[in-house]
């Protein structure tokens, strides 16, 4: 995946239903918070700093290192370190559903924010320390 250089202003204002476009503005925030960096689109994701990734199969490419994308249906957030590594603050983070390494919240309102904190920043810090599991990580920017 590359940044594409889009607006992200653009990218949140055309993001509907209009849940989608509140809970982007909040993470767009808590996310520049967390990581210190600047959003950046990623096609139709918006990211934060820029991650090189290897896997043992040889596989690579880059990454936000953090990132979550506004869909119609759920907002999906990016977890590099897999939903697996956060288990605990899953059970009590409120309504979600998971894939392997996604996050789906459809109302950022209805889940505890400083238990997304916390998992955003375990994720964040997973991923500045190189990563592990046969992922190789290098942080870019």
């Amino acid at each position: 995946m590359r940044q594409t250089g889009d607006d992200v202003a653009g990218l949140i204002a055309r993001s509907a239903p209009a849940t989608r476009r509140r809970d982007a503005e909040t993470l767009t925030a808590l996310m520049q918070e967390i990581s210190g960096r600047d959003p950046a689109t990623w096609g139709t994701i918006i990211g934060f700093g820029r991650v090189h990734y290897r896997y043992p199969t040889g596989t690579e490419g880059e990454s936000g290192l953090l990132g979550f994308a506004p869909r119609k249906a759920a907002t999906t957030i990016y977890l590099l370190d897999g939903v697996g590594a956060h288990a605990e603050d899953l059970a009590a983070l409120g309504p979600h559903t998971t894939g392997v390494g996604c996050l789906y919240i459809k109302d950022l309102e209805q889940v505890d924010v400083d238990v997304l904190r916390r998992i955003l920043t375990r994720s964040l810090a997973w991923v500045e320390a190189g990563g592990s599991e046969g992922m190789q990580l290098t942080v870019v920017s």
